[in-house]
């Protein structure tokens, strides 16, 4: 196939994890691939198909995979690359943190899960100092009112933010004994008024009402360190949920570091790596506590000991979750490397309208998430994988990030790998000029995020192949819809970056595979299908019957995978059903190998590689389909059976037959190979001799090009009347109620010349075609004969536009009796022969 004349085609494989055992989902992705490959080989490419492997990664560090050096370097080239457009940067800020996997993780590495719980709680602050001049309300029980979903940040809070252009009021309960119990005040917004009465189950009685903007400056008292904080502004507070009051904590929120960091207000996180409170928490009874558990539980606790809080309310929303471990991770300020997405992503987007995408709707989803992004956090906190080469200085933790300190570093990598940076003495990383500095340096512990590992796969194939600059590093990539956020959009940012173009020049995305009723596949419901129960069989053969690879791969043909697909024993025994079709429309023509239909061949071998070339492998299957069961087996096959079974075997008119079979049958098995290649190797090993050159692959016989005469337009023209009038005698033959069709004659009445002389040129099909004993034709003044005593059954055609004239079709019962041998009613005599048998047995 090295030698296929047609330049080389490269589908780049995405990287699965190599933990666990192949799902059906594997198998609709690999499958997709291998037929894609398939039929470009067919098509006379060359195919680089390498398959990939990711072996970065939790769990796989603990099987201790390794990986090329020269992949690292490469990576490394990359990322020096970045640095020296100025795109890495090193910051103190909130990003996802799995506790569970104790690292950084990007948007691309969350999953979230619709139904998670947390422990609301509305909490009052205390007010120090007041900016409203409110006599009637007493400033020592005055407080703003805070609702969160995370308690635990409420020991991290460093202000409370309002909406300056939305109005606020101070309320108090009105279920009060105002002569035993202090009234307390509580600052919220106008419009969050109706929904916090229902939340706390009290009226709430309105005192006075006055714009946001005349809250910033005031100070309350934070109620767990007792420290004093400001009231600040910030745009993202709004009306739609809480009290319009909203408790900032920079180190645990995007949002309220941005706020934070414009007005220069302190990021505090106390919180480890572990998910655990640590010794900034202001408080030593939190210490040590897991803060999505015991830890919001004891936050809870000091706050209701200290009557700060309010209510506490369960909460079910979306909330993301590592999606490794499985588990829900959290926000913390740690010092991290980050890639700026924001000066390359409008290139990115404007590279993508010159890449193919399947279906069409991933253009936008791919283009939203790279628009939501404007930073990528590339650092992560693991034990292995690809370091970010990074030194640090002992004393002032400034990193050493130069030209020459990287250079140094991948010299390093290439002869040691990435080991070389865990092993080698931490001075022997230094390059020349900084040994003797009169400094210390410390190696960072960061690697890179995994999805920049798989991001610069493209490296190896621009390498490797060395295409011309005009040209995609890739022809395409196939991954599944969650790559969006993922591979596809690591690699086209890493590939923009540095080669300022897409690294694919077409890009398929594909669904998921649920079971029957469209459900997602779950152990626990015991819906999960293994592939290898589809090929293999289950241990209860009659419930989940062995299929085998082919029906596997037909099924994915069959689907319509741009969408999610479904799956499970319904499906798959109409898909066995189908192959079973094939296979048996095949031994039809191997045990056989006229007058066909050519210019239809040419119509349907035509269609295929459309199908194939846009990655519609469904309508290959059911052009397919059609052709099999329509054109081939209800019509075909049912008109050339008399000439196979009956005529001589040297007959030139049985030779016709095995001909057109041949072809029909080549072009068949060539288009099934990509999706069954078994079935089709199957096929072409019981017929390869009689072609004209033998090969020991149906593979390597490319792509078939049928001849251009057999492109006859008035040949078509022609079996569209013939075709025409012979479902018009079907159904007048149900009408006769004939046991047999071979019983019956046809005569055939025409007004015109030109029908007339159409109908003549096919004379000697037209039997065979009705499948009755006899069939003639006359023009429409010789149709004496109607009027006729025997019983006949008569019927006015009219043809398609572009015919002149129609035609009176007349069934009568056949006069003469049944040849034994061809059954046919030809014979002259009652249980003797007809005169065509008669010369075929004398010959023989």
């Amino acid at each position: 196939l090295e030698n296929n004349p047609k330049e080389l085609y490269i589908l780049h494989d995405g990287p699965p994890y190599a933990n666990g055992n192949l799902h059906i989902g594997h198998a609709l992705n690999k499958i997709l691939k291998d037929i894609i490959n398939r039929y470009k080989v067919l098509n006379g490419h060359k195919v680089n198909y390498i398959p990939g492997w990711d072996c970065h990664g939790l769990p796989i560090e603990l099987k201790a995979l390794t990986e090329l050096k020269e992949y690292e370097v490469k990576q490394l080239q990359v990322f020096h690359e970045l640095l020296k457009k100025g795109y890495i940067y090193r910051q103190n800020k909130p990003v996802y943190w799995s506790p569970s996997s104790r690292t950084a993780l990007a948007e691309a590495e969350l999953e979230y899960k619709d139904d998670h719980q947390s422990r609301s709680v509305y909490v009052k602050f205390p007010m120090i100092n007041s900016t409203l001049d409110l006599p009637i309300v007493p400033r020592d029980n005055l407080h703003v009112l805070i609702w969160t979903t995370t308690p635990w940040t409420l020991p991290a809070n460093q202000a409370v933010a309002i909406n300056p252009n939305m109005e606020y009021s101070i309320v108090c309960p009105t279920n009060v004994d105002h002569n035993t119990s202090t009234i307390h005040y509580y600052i919220v917004a106008a419009k969050r008024i109706d929904a916090l009465q229902k939340v706390l189950g009290t009226e709430l009685s309105v005192k006075s009402t006055f714009e946001g903007r005349k809250l910033v400056g005031a100070t309350y008292m934070h109620p767990i360190n007792m420290q004093q904080c400001k009231i600040i502004e910030a745009s993202h507070v709004t009306e739609e949920s809480g009290t319009g009051l909203v408790h900032i904590a920079p180190g645990h929120g995007m949002e309220d570091y941005e706020t934070c960091k414009k007005l220069s207000v302190p990021i505090i996180c106390p919180v480890d790596e572990f998910g655990n409170f640590n010794s900034e928490v202001g408080n030593p009874t939190f210490e040590g506590k897991f803060v999505l558990t015991n830890g919001t539980s004891a936050v809870i606790e000091y706050l209701k000991e200290n009557n700060n809080l309010i209510k506490e309310v369960k909460f079910i929303h979306k909330y993301p979750y590592d999606w490794r471990t499985k588990k829900p991770i959290i926000l913390r300020a740690t010092a991290q490397w980050f890639a700026n997405v924001g000066a390359i992503k409008q290139k990115a987007i404007e590279s993508l309208q010159e890449v193919k995408m399947v279906p069409e709707a991933a253009r936008y989803r791919l283009e939203q998430f790279t628009l939501s992004r404007s930073e990528w956090c590339i650092s992560r906190q693991r034990s292995w994988g690809v370091p970010i080469p990074v030194l640090y200085e002992t004393e002032t933790d400034i990193p050493l990030l130069t030209d020459s300190s990287i250079k140094h570093i991948i010299e390093i990598v290439k002869e040691h790998g990435s080991d070389g940076w865990w092993e080698i003495n931490e001075k022997d990383l230094l390059p020349p000029e900084y040994k003797n500095n009169g400094k210390t340096y410390r190696r960072g512990n960061d690697t890179m995020d995994v999805w920049f590992d798989s991001g610069v796969s493209w490296t190896y194939i621009l390498k490797k192949f060395k295409r011309e600059d005009s040209k995609a590093i890739s022809d395409l990539y196939v991954e599944g819809s969650d790559q969006h956020r993922g591979w596809f959009q690591s690699s086209l940012l890493t590939s923009i970056a540095v080669n300022n173009k897409a690294p694919y020049s077409a890009l398929i995305t594909h669904g998921f595979v649920m079971d029957e009723q469209g459900r997602k596949m779950s152990k626990s419901i015991g819906n999960v299908v293994d592939p290898n129960t589809i090929i293999k069989g289950g241990k209860n053969i009659k419930k989940d019957p062995a299929y085998g690879v082919d029906v596997l791969r037909l099924w994915v043909a069959s689907s319509e995978y741009i969408k999610d697909v479904n799956i499970g024993n319904t499906v798959m025994k109409q898909v066995g059903e189908n192959i079973r079709k094939y296979r048996n429309t095949a031994r039809f023509m191997l045990g056989n190998l006229y007058n066909f239909r050519y210019d239809q061949l040419v119509d349907y071998e035509e269609l295929y590689p459309t199908f194939y070339d846009d990655y519609t492998f469904n309508k290959v299957i059911q052009t397919l389909n059609y052709f099999t069961n329509t054109l081939l087996s209800a019509f075909y096959f049912d008109i050339i059976k008399d000439r196979l079974y009956a005529d001589y075997l040297t007959s030139q008119s049985r030779k016709n037959v095995l001909t057109v079979l041949y072809h029909i049958l080549n072009v068949y098995a060539i288009t099934l190979s990509p999706i069954v290649p078994h079935l089709a190797e199957e096929i072409y090993e019981n017929y390869k001799t009689v072609g004209p050159k033998e090969y020991d692959s149906i593979f390597r016989l490319g792509w078939y090009n049928l001849e251009e005469k057999w492109n006859n337009q008035p040949l078509r023209q022609e079996w569209d009347v013939l075709k025409h009038l012979r479902n018009d005698v079907n159904q007048l033959l149900e009408v006769a109620r004939k046991d047999n069709s071979l019983e019956a004659n046809v005569e055939l009445y025409v007004t015109t010349t030109e029908l007339f002389n159409l109908l003549h040129r096919h004379k000697l099909d037209l039997k065979s075609i009705f499948i009755t004993s006899d069939a003639t034709i006359s023009s429409f003044d010789n149709d004496s004969r109607l009027t006729e005593p025997t019983p006949s059954y008569i019927h006015e055609t009219d043809f398609p536009e572009g015919i002149k004239g129609n035609c009176k079709i007349v069934v009568k019962k056949a006069s003469l009796f049944k040849c034994p041998r061809c059954w046919n009613f030809n014979a002259q005599i009652e249980g003797g022969l007809c005169k065509r048998c008669e010369n075929v047995l004398a010959i023989s």
